[in-house]
């Protein structure tokens, strides 16, 4: 059974007086332990879907099931990662940020103190505890951000392009550390992205939308084998499967 399950999810909402459908029939399943990236042009929905898989939006029509059952809206079962700087309380240092979490679940202070310096160990900011978000480049504090959605252990880590501002050589480190964190602590994924190269990079499987309104093309299982190299012919080639399909 599939962890997360998207049964004929549409989304319409109202603009300068006329309904938008943003997402029409949107139906796929995401496996325990899958990374599962999804890709299409602007307008395509995919941030549209990435927040009712977060419990920010209600689908005007359809459902999504978790762990087989129907999903109403936010939970702690769910880490979400935006690609704004500004998710990080600019008044808690690195180590608080990632204890926000614990803290609202109600661990003690000293467990979920070791619990942030673990995960901030496992994206290399182990020593950057003490520093504020003001003090951190831009790819560390995505990597806070990071460690903040996955201490205090949710079973889905949801992210909506997470490196899209960040400069092209820091995004490619970003992407190694996403992809090494992921097998060491084998979260399911959903991450929508523009990018087709990442989606290769990072994915077991690539979700293939297209616009107007937004709707599943597609779908493209990617056998590569960890780490994958981005200069390969396999890997360009995935690339070109991709983007006929966009």
């Amino acid at each position: 059974m599939d962890q997360i399950e998207l049964r004929a999810v549409s989304f319409e909402y109202t603009a300068n007086g006329r309904r938008v459908l943003a997402l029409s029939d949107v139906a796929f399943g995401v496996g325990v332990s899958e990374f599962v990236c999804v890709v299409g042009r602007s307008g395509c929905g995919k941030t549209t879907l990435l927040n009712i898989l977060a419990g920010f939006l209600t689908p005007t029509k359809g459902e999504v099931l978790m762990d087989g059952k129907t999903l109403h809206g936010r939970g702690l079962d769910r880490g979400v990662v935006f690609q704004d700087f500004a998710q990080l309380f600019p008044w808690r240092t690195a180590q608080r940020n990632v204890e926000f979490g614990l803290e609202m679940k109600g661990v003690p202070r000293d467990e979920r103190a070791a619990t942030a310096r673990r995960f901030l160990t496992l994206v290399g900011l182990d020593k950057f505890t003490g520093a504020y978000p003001h003090e951190l480049s831009g790819g560390m504090q995505q990597r806070v951000a990071i460690a903040r959605a996955l201490a205090y252990n949710p079973s889905v880590l949801l992210m909506d392009e997470p490196f899209a501002a960040l400069d092209a050589l820091t995004r490619e480190d970003m992407q190694r550390l996403l992809a090494d964190v992921w097998r060491e602590t084998k979260k399911t994924v959903v991450y929508v992205t523009h990018n087709v190269a990442e989606a290769v990079y990072l994915a077991d499987r690539i979700v293939i939308m297209t616009p107007h309104p937004g709707t599943v093309k597609s779908q493209i299982t990617v056998t590569l084998r960890r780490p994958r190299d981005p200069l390969s012919i396999e890997f360009l080639e995935y690339q070109k499967r991709v983007v006929a399909d966009l």
